[in-house]
């Protein structure tokens, strides 16, 4: 048996799922006890267990097998992006509904701060939660590390970061961004502009990715880009380096929603008519984009289902149920006025 780790270094639950070739909800299922996994299983895990010296932590346990009533929807943002951009409120609808049905309470944590990988092993720690849906994932963040640790089980709307093993419901994102290039490519546009998002998110780099490639694939090379942070004032800020740096712009197309509209707002502030001298577009489909008065040419996330899709199958987890791994969601181009 190999010697025990220091206490700063002590196996995790993930751990003993890699050593044993399970998923982490099979390995925490076996450790506690649960009859609903095949013996295979729990033997590899159990020499897992042996071998690593792992051991469980008890207010992990506590949680687990005493259930709460509640699960937690965890965003690792600021409060402020939170309550202004509608991708959050969607979220929150979909797990709530879900939930409903369920009979369950929705605790909603937002770790923005530096020290949220304490926060949250506090609030784990606090038995506050049978379960946890995250979203919104940045890599390299502290939020990462603490999950890491946890017995409760997690589900996670759109692709975890990638030291993370976990269930997860996500969007075609490069499929969405080659249908936005498709569509502007289709309008004669050839002077096409990029609004990118943040580079630590998987969504943001993959929407750009899939629209780039879909432009090269067509032979067009992108004529500017400059990234922003998906709020509507990096939007704004990106628009108008663009306009400095790109001669005859006439298609711009941000990975985001708020920051097409930001774009929208810029150009006609310049003179510019949309779509006439530029077309804009999007990407999620927020519920403003289908207001009459903006016609967002966008491209639509279902938010609200892989929210409520990302709920249930946390649902089964804590029940003791195998879920699939991995769910991905077609995107759709939605036409409008913009492009």
């Amino acid at each position: 048996m190999s010697p025990r780790r220091s206490l700063s270094s002590a196996p995790t639950i993930r751990d003993v799922a890699r050593a044993s070739g399970v998923s982490t909800a099979t390995a925490s299922r076996v450790v506690r006890g649960e009859d609903k996994v095949r013996p295979e299983k729990v033997a590899a895990v159990e020499r897992a267990v042996l071998e690593l010296g792992y051991v469980p932590n008890s207010a992990a346990r506590g949680l687990v097998e005493r259930r709460v009533g509640a699960v937690a929807l965890v965003f690792p943002e600021r409060e402020g992006r939170v309550f202004t951009d509608p991708f959050f409120g969607a979220a929150v609808s979909g797990v709530s509904s879900a939930l409903d049905d369920a009979g369950l309470q929705l605790l909603l944590v937002m770790t923005g701060s530096d020290d949220s990988g304490e926060r949250m092993r506090r609030f784990v720690r606090g038995n506050h939660c049978d379960g946890i849906v995250l979203a919104s994932q940045h890599e390299e963040s502290m939020l990462d590390m603490a999950l890491a640790e946890l017995m409760a089980p997690v589900v996670s709307i759109g692709k975890p970061p990638r030291r993370r093993d976990m269930p997860y419901v996500d969007l075609d994102n490069p499929g969405g961004g080659q249908l936005a290039a498709e569509h502007l490519l289709e309008s004669g546009r050839k002077r096409i502009a990029l609004i990118g998002g943040p580079h630590d998110m998987a969504a943001a780099r993959e929407r750009a990715a899939g629209f780039e490639a879909e432009l090269a694939r067509h032979g067009v090379t992108l004529a500017g880009r400059v990234d922003g942070d998906y709020s509507y004032a990096s939007g704004a800020r990106a628009f108008d380096r663009l306009v400095e740096d790109v001669v005859d712009l006439d298609a711009v197309f941000a990975v985001n929603d708020l920051m097409a509209f930001a774009a929208i707002q810029r150009a006609k502030a310049q003179g510019l008519s949309v779509p006439g001298d530029l077309a804009v577009m999007g990407f999620d489909d927020i519920d403003v984009a289908r207001a009459e008065a903006a016609g967002l040419t966008t491209v639509h996330n279902p938010v609200r289902t892989m929210s409520a899709q990302a709920t249930r199958t946390l649902l089964r987890l804590i029940d003791g149920g195998e879920v699939a791994e991995r769910m991905i969601a077609e995107p759709r181009l939605v036409l409008r006025a913009t492009a």
